[in-house]
């Protein structure tokens, strides 16, 4: 029967082959202008589908041997030993925090009013974790360039409340975590680094995300990797990491993995709040919990993903450098990103600042690249607290968010995915070559 079987899926095998080849497997003629060039996408080939076909033949649906594999090839690539994977990069966030106000911690657990430092140009879900848990923002500025928390005010911003910080780097460009750390270590915080748009970035020659206490993933699409929707919180710290787990699985007090019963030895022999002595520990619930596992179908593809992750890295580098160099000759109008100081950053997106001067605004720049099929994105939310959804929250500001306005107002980004070869690349340069050639026409 087993035979049977292993001939079936090998049969079904080459058909996805076969299909992959078909439907995704031609390679598009590019006609610039005309075909669009993505701000990011997915990268694949016939092994993520057959993964993908292959966990769904097994019909285990929530986490099983794919998700084993796929935390395993994580695990390796950040020399980190927990991976715990979740639905999504924001449900990732979420947890993080969530973990971090766990009365397991004791005095060290965050409670309602405890100030956690952040920066309001990026992301919604990296600030949104922070109210979801009843603590306060600190919002404190970014600097143009690198567009990531100013480390001197972060300092600043410090208080007797102050608890944590949790920042993203920024379109995969790491902050200056060497003086972040000196911040956590001599006073006493604790640090969630928001990896979800750096993967694969260093800093020190080290990975980041293996820094802080905590720090997130997201597999969404756009990302470096994807399966389809996705994500995971990392940590050295096993405490943390059993929290963590805890609030992903409804709360539940059991780290037994799924099909499996009694890791712990004492599933019917302990005694937990006022519930009967011996009860089922299967049972237990001791956070108030989630359900944001990550089923076997996703991590199927993120297990293939992996495997092509180095070369992905390469790739977006690649595409950063050769339009750093392209647009250089343009500085007179724009602000080209720069890594931060000891980083080697795994860029997500080539970020772009006009100069208060250029003399054009920035829809006029965006709306002429996307004419041509060039995708643009604006740096996610702007300022986050000109957001309707947030303009009414409670929150602290240390000092002002003048380079945060600026960027909402002058920055966007477009993409540097390894989807993109030369031929757009350069499209894209010449593109922006044209555009400066047609102001300077006009003003003539």
């Amino acid at each position: 029967m087993k035979n049977h079987e292993n001939a079936l899926r090998e049969e079904i095998e080459g058909k996805v082959k076969e299909f992959y080849r078909s439907k995704f497997g031609i390679p598009q003629k590019f006609i610039p202008g005309k075909t669009k060039i993505h701000y990011a996408g997915r990268v694949f080939d016939e092994r993520e589908l057959i993964n993908l076909v292959n966990a769904s033949l097994d019909f285990w649906l929530t986490s099983g041997r794919f998700c084993e594999e796929f935390q395993y090839k994580l695990s390796t690539f950040f020399k980190i030993s927990n991976v715990i994977l979740v639905n999504s990069g924001s449900s990732a966030n979420l947890l993080a925090l969530a973990t971090l106000t766990s009365p397991k911690l004791g005095n060290r657990r965050l409670v309602p009013g405890d100030e956690v430092i952040t920066v309001a140009s990026g992301f919604p879900t990296t600030v949104a974790p922070i109210i979801q848990s009843n603590l306060s923002p600190v919002f404190i500025d970014v600097g143009l360039e690198n567009y990531n928390a100013i480390p001197s005010e972060v300092e600043k911003a410090l208080t007797s409340k102050t608890k944590a910080i949790f920042l993203a780097h920024t379109l995969g460009n790491p902050f200056d975590l060497e003086p972040i750390l000196d911040i956590v270590k001599k006073n006493d915080l604790w640090l969630v680094e928001d990896n979800c748009d750096a993967l694969g970035s260093r800093y020190k020659g080290r990975t980041t995300g293996t820094f802080g206490h905590l720090a997130t993933i997201s597999f969404y699409p756009a990302h470096h990797i994807t399966t389809g929707e996705g994500g995971c919180v990392i940590t050295e710290d096993e405490e943390l990491a059993r929290i963590c787990s805890s609030y992903r699985d409804w709360g539940r007090d059991c780290f037994c993995d799924g099909g499996k019963n009694n890791t712990c030895g004492k599933r019917y022999s302990r005694q937990f709040g006022s519930l009967p002595f011996g009860y089922d520990h299967k049972y237990v619930y001791s956070h108030i919990g989630y359900n944001m596992k990550m089923t076997d179908l996703q991590a199927a593809i993120g297990a293939a993903q992996m495997d092509k992750l180095n070369e992905f890295l390469l790739k977006r580098k690649a595409n950063h450098r050769k339009l750093s160099e392209g647009l250089k000759k343009f500085e007179e109008f724009l602000i080209l990103p720069k890594p931060t100081r000891l980083s080697d950053p795994s860029w997500f997106g080539f970020i772009i600042t006009l100069k208060k001067d250029a003399g054009f605004t920035r829809n006029q720049l965006t709306g002429f690249l996307e004419k041509k099929q060039i995708e643009t994105r604006n740096l996610f939310s702007g300022n986050l607290l000109r957001q309707p959804a947030f303009e009414n929250i409670d929150y602290r500001i240390w000092g002002n968010l003048d380079n945060t306005d600026y960027i909402m107002n002058n920055s966007f980004f477009i993409g540097v995915y390894p989807g993109l070869d030369e031929e757009q690349i350069e499209f894209i340069i010449q593109t922006f070559g044209n555009f400066f050639d047609s102001m300077v026409s006009r003003r003539s």
